[in-house]
């Protein structure tokens, strides 16, 4: 018969084989994965039913916009819903409201065939004015390797991709999955050379 001392001593003993028993055919826990953004992009809505002539190059640009930026998505809004981004065709320069725009504002970008005549690439003007509305200003003079620097990089100049620096400024407009609290400037920028 086992005293106090040796019933202490036997329920040690078990407790000692279970949790080597239990470890030994355990497996490990996945490691958690930090997620890298729990925010949902912000989603802004554009009409270019107004845009005759440009449908290929409105197209490409705002394939540039979402394939570089991950927090804000362009998309084509439904036939009669209201959208934040407004582009019509015209015979002037391009031109475009200073964003960035937030989901339920409004900007308007131009999108000038006068600047098309002058030899300057339709896809880069529609990337590069889309680029107004998410909030970025022209850089002008600049490389053709900077989007924003419009028609400064010249006619032969076809980039449409935001470069790290504008697509990191765009990102941070639209950080948290939320737009940011500064609603668009509102100044027209015209990219007349």
């Amino acid at each position: 018969m086992l005293n106090s001392r040796g019933l202490k001593a036997a329920g040690i003993a078990a407790l000692i084989t279970l949790t080597t028993v239990t470890a030994a055919n355990a497996t490990q826990a996945p490691t958690p994965r930090v997620a890298e953004s729990t925010a949902a992009a912000v989603t802004l809505r554009y009409d270019a039913s107004r845009a005759g002539g440009w449908e290929a190059a409105i197209t490409a640009g705002v394939a540039s916009w979402n394939a570089n930026v991950g927090n804000v998505k362009l998309v084509k809004a439904a036939p009669g819903t209201r959208a934040e981004i407004q582009i019509v065709a015209t015979n002037g320069w391009p031109q475009a409201t200073l964003g960035p725009v937030r989901p339920g504002g409004q900007v308007r970008v131009e999108l000038g065939s006068q600047a098309v005549t002058e030899g300057h690439d339709k896809t880069r003007i529609t990337a590069h004015e889309l680029g107004h509305s998410l909030g970025l200003p022209d850089t002008k003079p600049g490389p053709c390797s900077q989007l924003m620097s419009g028609s400064s990089a010249g006619i032969s100049c076809r980039n449409a991709v935001p470069n790290t620096t504008e697509r990191s400024r765009v990102e941070s407009f639209y950080a948290n999955g939320a737009a940011s609290r500064t609603p668009a400037d509102g100044r027209v920028l015209v990219d007349a050379p």
